[in-house]
Order: structure tokens, then sequence, then C-alpha cells
């Protein structure tokens, strides 16, 4: 799977597409929460209550997408910063690849790259 997803992402460009940023909204950790918050001088109370909500999961998600970091030009504002879910999606080149491979089969319908690294896969496979 690394070797198909590096293979993926010399193709892929994702500043052309944002569907992740656009459709769905990370995961937020509370490392995620402290060096946002600190990126924006803001106490991380005031951070979650500006942007995040609990989910059914009790996890700290977006109050909306997109993404209210995305610019209209595709690029992420706080890219830096960004949450540890933003920086591994579309988590393809996970060492435990297989554990994960419902998350993979919703993310081929939002990221043109996970699909086309599924669709090589299944060709390798046979």
């Amino acid at each position: 799977m690394l070797e198909l997803h590096e293979e993926e992402f010399k193709r892929t460009d994702c500043l052309e597409c944002a569907n992740c940023c656009k459709t769905t909204g990370p995961l937020f950790t509370q490392k995620d929460i402290e060096r946002l918050s600190k990126h924006f001088r803001m106490k991380p109370g005031e951070f979650i209550d500006t942007y995040l909500r609990l989910d059914e999961e009790n996890d700290y998600v977006l109050q909306q997408v997109p993404c209210p970091f995305l610019g209209e030009d595709n690029y992420c504002s706080v890219y830096e910063k960004r949450p540890k879910a933003c920086r591994e999606y579309p988590h393809t080149d996970r060492k435990d690849f297989h554990k994960i491979s419902n998350i993979t089969i919703k993310n081929t319908a939002i990221c043109p790259a996970a699909y086309n690294i599924v669709e090589e896969m299944k060709k390798r496979i046979g």
C-alpha cells in the first residue's frame, strides 16, 4: 500500500480538489486543540467554542464544513499547524492499513487519490 500511495501522490495535486476539506471534518485531538489555539492566540476553550463541537462519539469535530481554515484557492491557512487527521489523510500510507479498510472505502467517495489507490490495488490483487 505504501508503494501505491507514493506512486499516486506523485501524480495527484490535492490543491486541485480539496474535497476532504470541503466535505468532511477531522477529529481534533487535545494536542491539535492546544496547538491551534496557541496559533490563534486563543485559550483552548475559546478555540473549541469558536470552531468545534462534540459529535455523537464525544470527539471534537468542526462545527461546520467546509473547513473554516480552507481558502478559496484550496490552501489551508493553518497547514503547518493542521490537525493530525488532516496530516494523515487519506490514511492510505498507514503501516496497518488493513485495520482501517472501512475508512478507506468511505474515503474513495471523497478523495480521487484514495479511489485510484484502491482501484490499482484491486488490479494488482486480480
